[in-house]
């Protein structure tokens, strides 16, 4: 046999051991040994026999190999790792974190190495080092196939392959911290938010040095509605990276979630001009610029955003949502121009679709601008799937739930403040001209939508575990009234971030908070209730022809938004029957026709002297966040009540679905079981 020959099948011989190590071990150990006859002492010979040994469980075993063949070959780094390895799985963990440094001063780009190493020093109670030897496993395991499959998968919105992938590598390295963080992205992507957050404490714990674990739980606490601990996190990240434009973006957008629009601006500012091709920061500049009432820089944020992507259907949007701008004709056929690409988004083409309904609509062609509305409405009710049958379930569920008995066998709980004055309703009712008005008064705060009390009911839900058909209806109906007082103070405190001035009262206008009246009432029983209503024909379509960041997805048919309408009548005539007068209703058209007598009925609800500066909101520079920010910024106006009815040859499903509550406007139908 010539020297070649011999070569080749000895080489054989080491691949067909190895192949069998997986499968059978022991087979593989046989062939380990009889290579070593033939070649005593070979060093891949016997780092097989030692892997071999480990596979059956013989780690002692492997180590008495492994000792001496590490220090006859001190520069090969598999056989350090196999190494340190080996004593991490006998327990002697200093022995292995010194194999596993020698072998990744030998080959830095082993991904595992820096996992085991990280491990090894976790238990020692070395934290600090463990996080870096984590951070460099995330480093140098970015090609790890198993995670790019899962990665593959997430992006294609294969969530179960995705889930599959990772519960499989997860199961073989749970400290991976790579893999916990794609984890708890799958989590949030599925609407898993406290598991999503659990798994990048988890991360960061292990790895306090992985930043981009850190931004992402950042940004989950954001979304959480926990805007402190969002900033705290931020600011961590910025202590390391002061110049990170993706920390300081989105502390700008946590600050103007808290309301700090000023410093927000600043950063966005500095931000664009060090990216000023960046288009997504503009357009979010000229929403806190637009939010501050800095109405002519915010279009030029926005026309600069159009500039670098003329496709840009949110900004075009955003232009129309002042309400009171106009569209040159030049913008209109960009508008239309845009609009008939092929290659646009879904997102990009429905945004254009309210944009130019908003320009045809001011131009006066009310049958090309109802076409737009129509066609926006109908692709994003596709992407929502709103149900309005489980709407009105819920409806029925708290009218039987919240009766007189219910709220008297209750009474005297909750927290005894009075601070908050809840102003509820459908959106586009005329709730931003109350806030407005309330907020000119010196004893009060206008803040923003606050999302605590939709927090506390998914706490509720939580707490519930899915039990029964309306688990947090019924785990609200358990707790004492210690538990209600909690649960008071815990709005109070989550919300005083929001809180600038020291005025002692302050306004929560999120209008779907109509449906948590009876959580409102027993954990806040003195605070202070506004039902903001308009004419259900303005109301309804004055919310179709609004495109809405999140939150309304009733608003996209004419016939859901009449039984939503429908339902929230339905609902506040319910809890005006069993607590008489602790509701104060405000009929928009009654305010434009007698301002003065309107803001005296109100400020005397609210147990507030009137004051003449509640007459001239309009006056008030204060950050105004809805749709209606430019016209709240203007003198009361009767142009808009009746706009609706330029459309009517087009609204006949609404006026149908409306029914019995559009022919009794402002007074209610009879409500049987109440």
């Amino acid at each position: 046999m010539t020297a070649s020959a011999a070569t080749g099948t000895f080489e054989q011989a080491l691949a067909h051991a190895a192949r069998l190590l997986e499968r059978d071990p022991a087979l593989a150990e046989q062939q380990a040994r009889e290579i070593l006859h033939a070649v005593d002492g070979h060093p891949a010979a016997l780092h097989l026999l030692a892997a071999a040994r480990a596979a059956q469980g013989d780690a002692r075993g492997a180590l008495d190999i492994l000792e001496p063949l590490a220090q006859a070959q001190p520069t090969w780094a598999p056989a350090h790792f196999d190494l340190g390895l080996v004593r991490a799985r006998l327990g002697e963990a200093a022995g292995a974190v010194a194999a596993l440094r020698h072998a990744l001063e030998l080959a830095p780009d082993l991904p595992q190495g820096w996992r085991l190493l990280g491990d090894q020093l976790y238990a020692m109670g070395e934290h600090e080092a463990a996080g870096e030897a984590y951070v460099m496993h995330v480093r140098h395991g970015a090609n790890d196939p198993r995670l790019l499959a899962a990665g593959a998968a997430l992006a294609g919105e294969r969530i179960g392959d995705a889930e599959r992938l990772l519960r499989e590598h997860l199961r073989e390295m749970p400290t991976d911290v790579a893999a916990i963080r794609m984890f708890a992205e799958l989590a949030a992507r599925i609407g898993k938010a406290d598991e999503a957050r659990q798994l990048l404490e988890r991360c960061l714990e292990l790895a306090p040095g992985f930043h981009a674990a850190r931004q992402n739980y950042a940004l989950l606490l954001h979304r959480s509605n926990q805007p402190e601990q969002a900033l705290v996190e931020i600011e961590r990240l910025l202590a390391v990276e002061p110049e990170h434009p993706a920390h300081r973006n989105l502390k700008a957008v946590v600050l103007c979630r808290t309301g700090d629009y000023a410093t927000a601006i600043d950063l966005y500012a500095a931000l664009l001009a060090e990216y000023p091709g960046n288009a997504q920061v503009w357009m979010s500049y000229g929403h806190a610029l637009k939010t501050a009432g800095l109405t002519a820089r915010a279009i030029e944020a926005y026309r600069r955003a159009l500039a670098i992507q003329p496709s840009f259907g949110e900004v075009w949007w955003s232009l129309a949502n002042l309400k009171t701008f106009r569209f040159s004709d030049d913008e209109v056929a960009t508008m239309r121009a845009q609009l008939g690409r092929t290659d646009l988004s879904d997102d990009d083409r429905l945004h254009l679709d309210f944009a130019l309904g908003k320009a045809l609509e001011d131009a006066g062609e009310y049958a090309a601008s109802f076409g737009h509305y129509a066609a926006g409405n109908a692709r994003r009710h596709a992407q929502l799937h709103y149900d309005p049958a489980e709407t009105h379930a819920r409806v029925e569920h708290i009218r039987r739930q919240y009766t007189r008995e219910f709220f008297a066998a209750r009474a005297g709980s909750g927290s005894a403040a009075r601070d908050p004055i809840f102003i509820v309703g459908l959106p586009r009712s005329g709730s931003t001209l109350i806030e407005q008005i309330l907020s000119s008064h010196s004893q009060v705060e206008g803040t923003m939508e606050l999302p605590e009390v939709t927090s506390i009911t998914r706490l509720l839900r939580e707490q519930a575990e899915g039990e029964g058909a309306m688990p947090y209806h019924e785990a609200l109906a358990r707790l004492d009234a210690d538990a209600l007082r909690e649960l008071g103070e815990r709005y109070l405190a989550h919300t005083r971030i929001h809180r600038k001035t020291s005025a002692p009262l302050f306004i929560d206008k999120m209008p779907n908070n109509f449906m948590h009246i009876g959580l409102i009432q027993l954990m806040l029983p003195n605070a202070t209730i506004i039902d903001a209503r308009r004419h259900p024909m303005a109301c309804c379509f004055s919310g179709f022809k609004q495109h809405f960041a999140r939150g309304q997805s009733f608003s996209y048919r004419l016939d859901d938004l009449a039984r939503y309408y429908t339902d929230y009548v339905r609902l506040m005539a319910h809890f005006d029957a069993v607590l008489p007068g602790r509701v104060h209703r405000v009929i928009y058209e009654r305010m434009v026709e007698d301002t003065e007598g309107e803001v005296r009925r109100l400020l005397a609800h609210c147990g507030l002297p009137f004051e003449e500066a509640c007459l001239r909101f309009f006056e008030n520079e204060r950050p105004v966040r809805t749709a209606s920010s430019e016209q709240v910024r203007r003198p009361i106006y009767r142009e808009g009540m009746d706009q609706w009815r330029h459309y009517a040859p087009w609204l006949g499903p609404l006026e149908q679905g409306l029914g019995e509550v559009l022919r009794m406007y402002p007074a209610v139908p009879a409500q049987e079981g109440t």
